[in-house]
């Protein structure tokens, strides 16, 4: 033990450090100029006060952002923990390709978030549009020219490429699981759905606390995906808050009040993750 105490420095310090170097300081700094006048160049920014957190509550395009952002993250939650728990169901059962589908499904979350932009892009344009003109149906045309459509787009590629990641967490608690439960509910005469109830669920319920956070902290942070895929358009209406935050500071030259916009989004995207862990854990002590 005396020896560990001598080598906890010695590990933990660079860490530590870059931690500090990384992310401390420039949170301080970021929270300092947006009180500020900041455009990205000047030396001496002018002091501000509350103005930029009054402009941002009081920005219409912010606000819009904030909603769809939302509303992107508690669909996304549900399609990505459900569609990734599926997927682990399926894997973990006893067939000879399971390794193989495991390496399948996993792959889209390897891919960057603007290359995958791009490619659903092309997806929804030109393959759609293909579908819709061999079968005649409009439902296919102009996908992402509407706000609707490209709300779920998003979420279809949010989805696709998170789904994967999701499925890993919930293979290890999913084998996590002792057999003599299983093979005890099954000599009760318990059928897969009973199994699935009343065992498989409340014992991967840690598992599902971990999923909701990172895909709830995830869909909030998306940037690059809705980037790529719809540039925020059409009239700004599939703009997230991240997004808004860049143009904000690099289309508007504005930094001071981006800096203050995503202050906000760092203390609403907190307040969301925290109380969402607080209600899983409780949830998990009840099971």
């Amino acid at each position: 033990m005396r020896n560990s105490k001598k080598w906890f420095p010695i590990f933990v310090g660079p860490i530590l450090f870059a931690f500090i170097v990384v992310v401390i300081i420039p949170m301080i700094v970021g929270i300092y100029f947006s009180f500020t006048d900041w455009n990205g160049i000047s030396n001496t920014p002018k002091f501000l006060g509350m103005d930029n957190y009054i402009e941002a509550f009081s920005e219409q395009g912010f606000k819009d952002a904030f909603k769809f952002t939302a509303l992107f993250a508690i669909v996304s939650v549900f399609t990505i923990n459900i569609m990734g728990f599926s997927l682990a169901l399926l894997v973990t059962k006893k067939m000879k390709i399971s390794n193989l589908l495991r390496g399948v499904f996993f792959m889209p979350n390897l891919i960057g978030g603007i290359i995958l932009g791009f490619v659903w892009q092309f997806i929804f344009t030109k393959g759609f549009e293909s579908i819709g003109s061999i079968l005649g149906v409009e439902f296919f045309d102009g996908w992402l020219a509407s706000t609707a459509t490209g709300f779920w787009g998003l979420v279809i590629l949010m989805s696709w490429q998170m789904s994967g990641y999701m499925m890993i967490i919930y293979i290890a608690a999913i084998q996590g699981i002792p057999d003599s439960l299983i093979e005890a509910s099954q000599i009760d005469g318990a059928n897969s759905f009973q199994k699935l109830r009343h065992i498989i669920l409340p014992l991967v319920a840690p598992a599902f606390t971990v999923g909701i956070f990172l895909s709830l902290s995830n869909a909030f942070k998306l940037f690059d995906q809705n980037l790529a895929l719809t540039g925020g358009g059409p009239a700004n209406s599939t703009q997230m808050l991240a997004l808004n935050i860049y143009k904000t500071a690099f289309t508007l030259n504005n930094l001071g009040l981006a800096q203050a916009k995503a202050v906000l989004f760092l203390l609403v995207v907190a307040v969301i993750t925290v109380t969402q862990l607080y209600f899983s854990k409780k949830k998990e002590v009840e099971m």
